[in-house]
């Protein structure tokens, strides 16, 4: 890229008048002195016009190649660990949906997902002090109206100007009956313009225009970022390097597979996933998933997994590979909120029976299991031993969310500047994305700060950033330096 932009001159250092005094000693004979001159100059005439360039473009074939697989991985390790950022359950959250002419797109979400209403406000420039209390009364409505207890904030143009009006707002302007004033977090909006003018969004969202569209993506990212960032093109998320320089059919290959994986180690509710979540489900194609939703359309909630086998062109071999990856919440069978495959419930049975318990019991949380001999137990069962450890896994913590291990998005209540930053200061951070020479940290102030791998462990070499941190964990960072010209922080994890 940087050559194409005429940027950098690449070139490749060879010992250009060595190897043909190489190839003369090999190839030409003393002893036939008449060819001698020919070949000679054949030799200098091939290398210069054939060998060498043929040579130049495969080293920098091979090397590019290199390059591209180890950004590809880097891409496909920071989009895993962004699916799997732990959802924030529980909260009515208002999706905003900065920007400056057009005015800020509003989406207020309730538990569940679903979009309660929407409204466009004018805090941001061009404005005045009468657009700014009106956005205010606009904002206090919502937030009094359905009791919004989170704000989530995209992080694209006027996110800054937004932040601050917000957090204004919730000093200075919060009214005093409101018992617990909402925090607000900044959430990536990378892809939310692809999904908002995507036929998916103009299906879910008919009668939104685009804006609010993207405010009601910008909500639900926090409140399930898989099942909402499996809606846009992997390639569009942007984690990672510059994904335009890649081979994009390997990159979408990649990159799919990455999703299949996250989506099939959560699993997903059979009753509230969409289609679009449900295709990347082992055994389930794109046809099969929007049957799944039209099923559950027409008949009702699921209440049993063997129930899928009434959906049409879904039969007993790709039940046989999906059953386990889908959930059923308050079904008729509780083993149904767990990962165990149907076909491993008569040996979950006879184990919670050993143990003196009902399956019902999994319906009251997580259960014991006290084994002394695995493969005994195993054998007994008629299971493997690493089938029977996944059992007990599931059955210790039924409906568990595999996220709920990683760390919590940074909620905020205030705002900081880059004015505000000096030298020496520490710092909660969230990282948002890495790369091979470092991770960009947001700190609360609109540029993302650079931790260069070299400051991010003491007294370690560190070959590659993926070893030290990963996308959404929260760390504590120094400031280093601020250039406010430039919009440049350097950080630093080692904090002494």
């Amino acid at each position: 890229r940087g050559e194409k932009e005429k940027i950098l001159t690449v070139k490749i250092d060879i010992d250009s008048e060595n190897i043909p005094a190489r190839l003369e000693h090999a190839l030409i004979r003393k002893s036939d002195p008449e060819t001698s001159a020919l070949l000679k100059e054949a030799i200098e005439d091939s290398y210069a016009r054939l060998i060498a360039p043929s040579v130049e473009r495969e080293i920098r074939a091979s090397l590019t190649e290199d390059a591209e697989e180890a950004a590809i991985k880097v891409f496909g390790e920071n989009l895993s660990q962004l699916l799997m950022q732990p959802p924030i359950a529980g909260q009515v959250v208002l999706g905003w949906d900065p920007a400056f002419r057009t005015g800020c797109k509003l989406a207020v979400v309730d538990e569940t997902g679903k979009v309660l209403d929407t409204a466009v406000i004018y805090p941001t420039a061009p404005t005045n002090e009468a657009k700014k209390a009106g956005a205010r009364r606009v904002l206090t409505k919502l937030i009094t109206t359905y009791g919004v207890t989170l704000i989530s904030v995209g992080n694209g143009t006027a996110s800054r100007e937004s932040e601050q009006f917000i957090a204004d707002y919730l000093k200075n302007h919060l009214p005093a009956s409101f018992k617990r004033a909402p925090h607000y977090v900044i959430t990536s909006e990378a892809g939310a313009s692809a999904y908002s003018a995507s036929a998916l969004a103009t299906k879910e969202f008919p009668h939104f225009d685009v804006g609010q569209r993207s405010a009601a993506s910008i909500a639900r990212r926090v409140q399930d970022p898989l099942a909402e960032l499996v809606k846009i093109d992997p390639k569009a998320i942007g984690v990672g390097q510059y994904q335009h320089d890649m081979d994009q059919k390997k990159l979408g290959e990649a990159l799919t597979h990455v999703v299949e994986d996250c989506v099939n180690k959560v699993g997903v509710d059979l009753n509230t996933a969409s289609a679009e979540l449900l295709k990347y489900i082992s055994g389930i194609s794109s046809t099969v998933a929007a049957n799944i939703v039209s099923y559950r359309e027409a008949n009702g909630h699921f209440s049993s997994r063997k129930e899928l086998l009434k959906v049409a062109k879904l039969g007993p071999k790709a039940f046989e590979q999906c059953a386990g990856f889908l959930r059923i919440r308050n079904g008729s069978d509780p083993l149904d909120n767990t990962g165990v495959h149907p076909e491993s419930y008569k040996a979950a049975e006879t184990l919670l029976k050993k143990n003196g318990l009902d399956k019902e019991a999994l319906r009251n949380g997580p259960t014991a299991f006290f084994i002394k001999d695995y493969a005994a137990l195993a054998e007994e069962l008629g299971v493997g031993e690493p089938t029977l450890r996944d059992i007990v896994k599931e059955l210790g913590a039924p409906g568990r969310d595999p996220r709920e291990d990683m760390p919590k998005p940074v909620l905020r209540s205030d705002v900081l500047d880059m004015k505000d930053l000096k030298e020496g200061m520490i710092l909660k951070g969230t990282v948002r994305n890495i790369v091979d020479f470092g991770a960009f940290v947001d700190i609360g102030v609109h540029e993302d700060g650079l931790v260069h791998i070299s400051k991010l462990k003491k007294g370690r070499f560190v070959k590659h950033p993926l070893e030290v941190v990963k996308v959404g964990d929260i760390v504590e960072v120094k400031v280093l330096s601020v250039d406010i010209a430039k919009k440049r922080i350097g950080l630093s994890m080692i904090l002494d």
